[in-house]
């Protein structure tokens, strides 16, 4: 059985934690920024926890991480 392959692009965006949980970067905070106020940009600085609907998949795609 061959090895499986890890998606490359998953795992620039994906860091797993030292519980085993998936961390990612939020979306929307590159550019259009001047219509959105200082607050929502502040907020979208924050990495936040994977949503337990796509940690399956995520896993999937992420054999070794």
């Amino acid at each position: 059985m061959p090895k499986m392959k890890t998606s490359r692009a998953a795992a620039k965006r994906f860091k797993i934690t030292g519980t085993g949980k998936l961390k990612r970067n939020k979306a929307y905070k590159r550019h259009i920024l001047t219509k959105k106020t200082t607050k929502k940009k502040r907020e979208l600085r924050h990495a936040v926890m994977t949503d337990a609907t796509n940690v399956k998949n995520m896993k999937k795609i992420l054999p070794y991480i």
